[in-house]
């Protein structure tokens, strides 16, 4: 079609006329006169424009994923950063929430024996052939040598080596632990010792008690607590060590031996704390949980007696009945006389 002005000016026209009719039919809304050829118009293109709008969608959605795909990619990823932190947020509280309840129970159990500490964190268990676990506090915060690591349930161990921020602890269960003990109640002395790493699985018993007097009594259910050192080191007195569990038969000898079940689970370790300063005076058996009130005994049930029954007579006697008041009544069947 060529470019004349005879073109230019028929589309002039049809512009200026599409305006004049847009601009009559949007100023007339509903009642405008132009409603039935808008209708015509919708009835006649409206499936072609389906149509073309069926076919043309796809294309353009897959053209907007396309473009899309990088932005969603990083809202993914930001959205996986945010669930994670928010999961670890979560299993922080939990965590600080059960550490918080355990160092509460420390704190008490360091205050029943007039203990001042220090508490620190389990932060690792030894590989080599001693019992041992490493702690989050060392010489910078004044923890020494050869103190005392209890937990709130009873004795840890001891510490062994320190260095600026950590320190090693030797086990009470530990092969070569010695420490002083006392029975409850009898006043007993003797010697704690590990039995290794074997006692710490397989439902064996990881501590052994040498009673010094062969002749003293020892009973299973007995507590044990921390005799205490020389100079207060490595062991301060009172601490919770376990309760005998079994006892060997005597056999003649200068001592007697018995299994101890510790207080202290040593294979969940966490929360701990370091006795910087033992108690003014010994604590005894202040600190040994109270013990658990045992069951009570089921009540005998009442069986009357036959003899003692109402309302049974005895055989071979036949007397008057008594009522209520006390007096007498003649029997239902009175006995014939010979």
């Amino acid at each position: 079609m060529k470019d004349t002005r005879r073109t230019r000016a028929v589309l002039g026209v049809l512009l200026v006329a599409a305006l004049a009719m847009i601009t009559v039919d949007y100023r007339g809304g509903d009642h405008s006169p132009l409603s039935g050829l808008r209708s015509l118009g919708a009835t006649v293109f409206g499936p072609v424009e389906r149509a073309s709008a069926s076919v043309v969608r796809p294309v353009g959605n897959t053209f907007g994923a396309i473009t899309d795909a990088p932005g969603e990619k990083r809202r993914a990823d930001r959205l996986a950063r945010d669930n994670q932190r928010l999961r670890e947020q979560l299993r922080s509280t939990r965590l600080d929430q059960g550490r918080s309840a355990q160092l509460q129970r420390l704190l008490g159990t360091a205050g029943m024996g007039g203990y001042k500490i220090l508490a620190a964190q389990v932060i690792s268990a030894g590989q080599g052939f001693e019992d041992t676990v490493t702690i989050d506090a060392g010489s910078s915060s004044g923890v020494r040598p050869d103190m005392t690591v209890m937990s709130a349930d009873g004795l840890v161990g001891r510490v062994t080596r320190v260095g600026p921020a950590t320190a090693t602890v030797l086990l009470a269960t530990d092969q070569t632990s010695s420490v002083g003990s006392r029975l409850e109640d009898s006043k007993e002395i003797g010697i704690v010792q590990g039995a290794g790493r074997r006692g710490l699985s397989g439902g064996a018993t990881p501590l052994r008690f040498q009673l010094l007097d062969a002749s003293a009594p020892m009973r299973v259910g007995q507590r044990l607590v921390t005799l205490g050192s020389q100079g207060e080191r490595p062991y301060v007195p009172g601490v919770p060590i376990g309760t005998v569990e079994r006892i060997d038969a005597a056999s003649g000898g200068l001592t007697r031996t018995a299994y101890v079940k510790p207080f202290v689970h040593f294979t969940s370790l966490d929360v701990v704390a370091v006795v910087v300063a033992p108690p003014k005076t010994d604590p005894r058996d202040a600190v040994l949980p109270a013990r658990p009130s045992p069951p009570p005994s089921p009540s005998p049930s009442a069986t009357p007696s036959a003899s003692g029954s109402p309302g049974k007579k005895k055989k071979g006697k036949k007397g008057p009945k008594t009522e209520a008041d006390g007096t007498a009544t003649p029997s239902a069947n009175p006995s014939s006389g010979g």
